[in-house]
């Protein structure tokens, strides 16, 4: 009997290993294939700063540039930091409806943190249980429609003490309205927030603006720590950011300290209508939600009503003034709008303001051109997600580009024209839902304070416009205003708005 040989017996299988082999490798090279992470596009980086020189000093025009050549959703590195860039209506769609709750974390304000002072890590809060019942009582209590009217009283004697200033100025002289305006928003917030403007008292000794801007000058400032969280406090400290941050939130902390000491004092001669520490001082007592407030909480609110509330309404009353005055026939047509239907009345109320619909355009073509925080405030994600086909992975810092989204061809007729009347029947507003135009974000994080802003910008523009008329100073064009930004928290006008108030009524 023949015997066969070892290399005989292996030789089928050897014949057919690579018919066995061949599909395994395809099934491993698919698999690897469908396991490889579909990043969106990026810029070229460098080492350790990855794409932070591309940023330049007004960063939503840089990424606006780019994402004309890397498309509408870009990955960028700023440091150790994988920051995602949203550029179109759609994705951003995605970002805050698709995968609100995905993408409605912030990241931890790194720098601040460092620092001595506790309300200062609840003021800048991730998403979480203590977030959700905050935002309730901001929406049901502070911020409401109910509460919002009820400080009318208040708008309307600022106003009205800001043009009793105006009228009594030198019709020849220019005034720097710029510094006329974020006085009134700040006076404004003040007395809702503490039931008296403490920049007309002895308490403040005239220091609370310039403890405001020093405050939102080190938020909107470049900090090594939001990049290189590691590390990048030790730099703040060498540079001497670390330093001004303690100073800035000490005078904060100081600050609503004696105020919220005012309202415990037992002596205190109550008004007849509450302001935001009186409400949020009972609420410590009863207990809201879920939570038991502390000193810190409220000092946190407050510190987030000031910051959202004074820079952003002043600004956007700025960029509407300065717009009107280089575009004299959108001003002389809002102006006869607010005077014809006021007339003889001396002034006008918040409610004529429903009423004036050119004036509500003009708020709104402001918004879409000059949105107070161009990139919105920066979400971080918080598990794995999709965002137009591109694998997101967590702990990426999101960025939303409203200011390239409400300048987009794709959504906007000549976008960067200042023209209110493509506001005429249109349903687009500024809540949330329409994505191509998102002024005060949307989504879950969207802000709260609209009612509160919007009702503060209609109201003095109108009384501007019906009380003055404007010109600008002596020699100047319309062609000579400078249109620059400045960076920061809120985009600024570079240079402050002087005009000429000329009286009308």
């Amino acid at each position: 009997m023949e015997v066969l040989q070892p290399t005989s017996l292996w030789l089928p299988f050897l014949l057919f290993l690579p018919l066995i082999l061949l599909p395994l490798f395809h099934l491993i090279r698919k698999y690897k294939h469908l396991k490889r992470p579909n990043f969106p596009p990026s810029p070229p980086k460098l080492p350790i700063i990855g794409n932070l020189h591309q940023l330049g000093n007004l960063p939503h025009r840089s990424l606006w540039k780019l994402s004309q050549k890397y498309g509408p959703v870009m990955l960028l590195q700023f440091g150790r930091v994988p920051t995602l860039v949203i550029s179109s209506s759609e994705t951003a769609k995605e970002v805050l409806k698709t995968h609100d709750l995905e993408f409605c974390s912030r990241p931890p304000l790194v720098g601040p943190q460092r620092l001595s002072y506790n309300f200062l890590d609840v003021a800048f809060v991730p998403y979480g249980e203590y977030w959700r019942e905050i935002r309730k009582l901001c929406v049901l209590e502070l911020l409401s429609v109910k509460r919002v009217q009820s400080f009318g009283f208040v708008r309307a004697e600022e106003v009205a003490v800001m043009i009793d200033s105006l009228s009594r100025s030198d019709s020849n002289t220019p005034i720097d309205l710029s510094q006329k305006l974020i006085s009134l928003t700040a006076q404004i917030v003040c007395r809702v927030a503490f039931g008296k403007s403490y920049q007309r008292t002895e308490f403040d000794n005239g220091k609370f603006q310039e403890i405001l801007y020093e405050a939102m000058a080190m938020l909107g400032s470049f900090s090594a720590s939001d990049f290189f969280p590691k590390v990048g406090w030790i730099i703040d400290k060498i540079t001497g950011l670390h330093g001004r941050l303690e100073k800035s939130f000490h005078d904060f902390d100081t600050f609503y300290q004696g105020v919220i000491d005012q309202h415990l004092d037992p002596e205190r001669l109550k008004s007849n209508h509450d302001d935001i520490i009186d409400v949020l001082l009972k609420l410590e007592k009863d207990q809201f939600g879920a939570i038991r407030l502390s000193k810190d909480h409220i000092k946190a609110i407050l510190m987030n009503i000031f910051l959202a509330g004074v820079d952003t309404s002043a600004v956007t009353m700025n960029w509407a003034m300065t717009e009107m005055i280089r575009n004299p026939e959108v001003m002389k047509k809002v102006q006869e709008e607010i005077r014809s239907y006021v007339g003889k009345k001396g002034k006008v109320e918040e409610a004529d303001l429903d009423q004036l619909q050119y004036n509500k355009m003009v708020v709104k073509e402001t918004l879409r051109l000059h949105p107070p925080g161009p990139l919105l405030i920066p979400r971080e994600s918080m598990q794995h997600s999709k965002i137009n086909g591109y694998d997101i992975h967590p702990k990426t810092r999101v960025l939303i580009n409203v200011w390239a989204i409400g300048r987009n061809p794709d959504y906007w007729e000549k976008p960067d024209e200042f023209y209110p009347e493509r506001f005429i029947d249109s349903s687009i507003d500024f809540k949330g839902q329409n994505f191509e135009y998102l002024p005060f974000g949307g989504g879950r994080r969207g802000c709260p304070g609209i009612n509160m802003g919007v009702a503060m910008v209609e109201l003095a523009l109108a009384n501007l416009l019906y009380h003055f008329d404007w010109e600008l100073p002596k020699g100047m064009k319309k062609e000579d205003i400078n249109m620059d930004e400045s960076s920061g928290l809120t985009v600024h006008k570079k240079s402050a708005l002087h005009l000429v108030p000329i009286n009308y009524i």
